[in-house]
């Protein structure tokens, strides 16, 4: 008779990783050999990259899982390339070629172009997101081979800044926006809007929010070294302004009580002798707690 497999205990690893994603694998992937290495199953990512996209990807262990709805929102930054000329099923190179056009690419033009796809703007999500119409993803349905009409949505560009190339029809992109934006339309809607069509490729993510590529780790280095990789569970919150309490109000934050009015506006991370406790919100007058992490 066969026996059960016995679960290995969970290694207790927590802290704040900035993984330098490779191409070739998705961001569960990553999740996936994170957990193995560290020995724990307590893993999660803020902000998905596609599996032919590079770059930062952050992740939560153990208690800074909680964390992690507060990097997701942040705004990042992208490096690719726009290539002009083709257009593709996915928006990008991995897809189908779709569609050819015959263009010539003045660089003023182009830039021209780039900038009034810059500020608040609206998207219509590509077939191949996450989605979710009907409770179904759209990536699921453009898997069955279906496409579905898609309402445009809300996104917000701080830069859009393109340059040519050796290549006249592959201009570099560099881009900063809010969470959200999906740069593979940019660059299918500058096509357009140059009268043509265009696609994405060579995708890398430069940062997100105060996380650069900088700052993270090859993921075969991590695995090489994993505990070497981990930083602090407060780190999570590096965007963030900090207000360090005394023991008192340290006492009242990790009970959930809301305090006094706060030292500004937006969110704070409450931290007490190092430690990080809550992130709390100043409105209405008072501090009041988003997220509680450190129990009475």
């Amino acid at each position: 008779m066969s026996q059960r497999r016995r679960k290995r205990p969970d290694s207790g690893a927590a802290g704040c990783l900035v993984i330098d994603k490779p191409t070739g694998c998705t961001s569960h992937d990553v999740v996936d050999r994170v957990r193995r290495a560290l020995g724990t199953r307590k893993v999660g990512h803020a902000g998905t990259l596609d599996p032919d996209a590079t770059g930062v990807l952050v992740l939560g262990v153990g208690p800074a899982t909680k964390l992690l709805q507060f990097v997701t929102g942040v705004d990042k930054t992208y490096v690719g390339e726009v290539v002009f000329g083709v257009e593709t099923s996915t928006l990008d190179a991995a897809g189908e070629v779709v569609a050819t056009h015959e263009m010539a690419i003045d660089p003023s033009e182009a830039q021209a172009a780039a900038q009034t796809l810059v500020g608040d703007i609206l998207q219509v999500p590509p077939m191949v997101s996450a989605v979710k119409v009907d409770g179904k993803r759209l990536h699921e349905l453009a898997r069955e081979g279906k496409e579905i009409e898609r309402e445009p949505r809300p996104a917000v560009v701080h830069r859009y800044d393109v340059e040519p190339t050796a290549d006249p029809l592959v201009y570099r992109a560099d881009v900063s926006c809010g969470s959200g934006t999906y740069v593979r339309s940019l660059a299918a809607d500058l096509g357009a809007a140059l009268g043509g069509g265009a696609h994405l490729r060579a995708l890398r993510r430069t940062s997100v929010g105060a996380f650069t590529l900088e700052g993270a780790t090859p993921l075969d280095a991590f695995e090489e070294n994993p505990e070497a990789a981990l930083a602090p569970v407060a780190s999570m919150l590096r965007h963030m302004p900090q207000l360090e309490v005394d023991d008192t109000v340290a006492a009242q934050v990790r009970n959930g009580r809301s305090l006094g009015p706060g030292a500004g506006e937006g969110r704070f991370a409450i931290v007490h002798a190092g430690t990080l406790l809550a992130v709390y919100e100043a409105r209405d007058g008072e501090m009041r707690p988003v997220k509680v992490l450190a129990a009475s």
